[in-house]
C-alpha cells in the first residue's frame, strides 16, 4: 500500500494517522502553507511551519488548534516521522517529508526556485516519491529575472506619474504584492494597500520580513496626490467604484500568467508582469531531478504534459488525483 494516497478528504497518511492540505475538514490536518486552497478551514487540529501559523490564525480565527514546528524539526506522528522544509513559495510554505521505516515520501506543495527576500528558499530534499505541483508544466513558462520585473514596475510608475496617472497594480495578496513590496523602488511615490493585504503585510513584518513602507487605503484622506501613488490590491477589489477615487489611472497585472500573449488584453490592463510564486517549466524539471524520486506523482496545474515528458524521460511518473489549485487564470482576471 502506498503511503500517501487520496481519499474523499485529502491526501492521507494511514500510518501516521493524518491529512496534507485536506479539502474537507478532518482530525489532523497538516498544511504545506496557506493559501486557500491547500489551508481549509473546519478541520479539528492543524500542524504547520512555526511563521505560518499566523497566517492560518487569520484565516481560521485566534482559538483555531495550530501546532507548528520550525523547520527541519522532526516530529513522530503514528508510525511516521513528519518534518517541514522550505519550499519557496510564500512565507512559511514548506515541503513535507515523510518517513515510514525508511520509505521517504516528499509532498512539496507549491514551490518557486527563483531567489525571494520575503521566504525561506527552496530546499531540495531526497526521497523515493516526489509529489509535485505543474501549475505550470508547460515548456513556455520561462520566468524573466525577478530584478527585470522590478525595474520594468518602477519604470512603469514613474512613466504614469509623468502623465498624470495614478499606477494600479493587482496581484496575489498573499506572497506576489509582499514580494513587489520587497522588491519596488519606493522612493518613487507613496504606496498604498488594499484593505485586505494590509493584514498580510503586518504578519510578514513581524516575522522579520523587510518591506516597503505602506499607507492603508482607509488613511488617505483628500488632497492625496494619487498621481504619485502605487496602489496594490487583489485582481477581485476592482470595482468601478473602487477605482474612482483614483481618477485617472493605469492598471497593472503581476502573475505568471502574463507570459502568454493575449492574457493582458483579455483582461482590459495595461500592463501585465511576468512574475510567479511557482516554478517555471526548468524549475520543475530541476526540483524533480534534484529530489532523486523513483516516482514522481504529479498533484495539479498541466498534470498531463508534464507526466508525459517525465515518461518519454523514462522516468516512473504518474497523475494524483487531487483539488489543488495553484495560481488559476480565474483568480488573476481583472473584472471591470
Amino acid at each position: 500500500m502506498p503511503l500517501l494516497r487520496a481519499d474523499d478528504n485529502g491526501l492521507w497518511c494511514e500510518a501516521g494517522g493524518f491529512h496534507i492540505d485536506p479539502w474537507k475538514p478532518v482530525d489532523r490536518a497538516v498544511i504545506t502553507h496557506a493559501h486557500p486552497d491547500h489551508a481549509r478551514p473546519g478541520s479539528a487540529r492543524y500542524l504547520c511551519v512555526r511563521e505560518s501559523e499566523p497566517l492560518l490564525r487569520l484565516q481560521f480565527g485566534s482559538e483555531c488548534a495550530i501546532e507548528s514546528l520550525e523547520y527541519g524539526v522532526p516530529l513522530f506522528i503514528g508510525d511516521v516521522s513528519v518534518s517541514f522544509h522550505p519550499a519557496g513559495h510564500i512565507l512559511g510554505s514548506a515541503q513535507i517529508r515523510i518517513d515510514h521505516r525508511g520509505e521517504v515520501w516528499v509532498v512539496s506543495g507549491d514551490y518557486k526556485r527563483a531567489a525571494d527576500p520575503t521566504c525561506a528558499p527552496f530546499q531540495p530534499i531526497r526521497c523515493h516519491t516526489f509529489l509535485t505541483e505543474s501549475t505550470f508544466g508547460l515548456p513556455i513558462y520561462r520566468w524573466p529575472q525577478t530584478g527585470d520585473v522590478f525595474a520594468a514596475i518602477d519604470d512603469w510608475w514613474k512613466a504614469n506619474h509623468d502623465r498624470g496617472k495614478c499606477s494600479v497594480l493587482f496581484g496575489d495578496p498573499l506572497g506576489a504584492l509582499q514580494r513587489i513590496l520587497a522588491g519596488v523602488d519606493a522612493t518613487i511615490g507613496p504606496i498604498v494597500c488594499h484593505e485586505a493585504v494590509e493584514p498580510i503585510n503586518r504578519i510578514y513584518c513581524a516575522s522579520g520580513v523587510a518591506l516597503a513602507d505602506t499607507l492603508p487605503e482607509a488613511d488617505v484622506r483628500g488632497g492625496f496626490d494619487w498621481t504619485r501613488a502605487l496602489v496594490l490590491a487583489p485582481p477581485w477589489a476592482r470595482s468601478a467604484l473602487w477605482m474612482k477615487r483614483f481618477g485617472s489611472v493605469s492598471t497593472g497585472l503581476a502573475s505568471g500568467w502574463m507570459r502568454i500573449r493575449g492574457t493582458r488584453r483579455r483582461n482590459s490592463i495595461d500592463r501585465g508582469f511576468v512574475l510567479s510564486d511557482h516554478a517555471d517549466w526548468p524549475g520543475l524539471l530541476a526540483t524533480i531531478a534534484d529530489s532523486e524520486a523513483e516516482t514522481v506523482l504529479v498533484t495539479h496545474g498541466y498534470r498531463s504534459p508534464l507526466v508525459r515528458w517525465l515518461r518519454e524521460s523514462e522516468r516512473n511518473a504518474d497523475l494524483i488525483d487531487t483539488r489543488y489549485e495553484g495560481e488559476r487564470p480565474d483568480e488573476m482576471t481583472v473584472k471591470s
